[in-house]
């Protein structure tokens, strides 16, 4: 069983910042990919950020110097630092980790509010 607990979202006024966390344990196994997705209320889960194995990252347009993914390895977990932040924002943000190697699985964490307010 592979368990994702994330953790660092709250409430935050604009240009403020927090950092998310996401921890993988379990039964996980050769990870690939981890990744930030968000969805605000209404609308479709969206890819926030993501980072390969070997540390390269993308980053959606609208969060592009603001927002940082980095991992660390060694603890299965992968960050979200978000600064500067805008109301836009607001979401449940949820983390995901791609393993298992050729068998290419993906677990979701449970998500975590971030709201930030104008």
């Amino acid at each position: 069983q592979v368990q994702l607990v994330e953790s660092g979202g709250g409430l935050v006024q604009a240009g403020g910042s927090l950092r998310l966390s996401c921890a993988a344990s379990g039964s996980i196994f050769s990870i690939n990919a981890m990744g930030w997705y968000r969805q605000a209320p209404e609308q479709q889960r969206e890819l926030v950020a993501v980072i390969s194995s070997g540390g390269s990252t993308n980053v959606t347009d609208s969060v592009k110097g603001r927002f940082t993914i980095s991992r660390d390895n060694a603890k299965n977990t992968v960050y979200l630092q978000m600064n500067s932040l805008k109301p836009e924002d607001t979401a449940v943000y949820y983390c995901n980790v791609r393993w298992g190697g050729l068998f290419n699985l993906a677990s979701w964490g449970q998500g975590t509010q971030v709201t930030v307010s104008s």
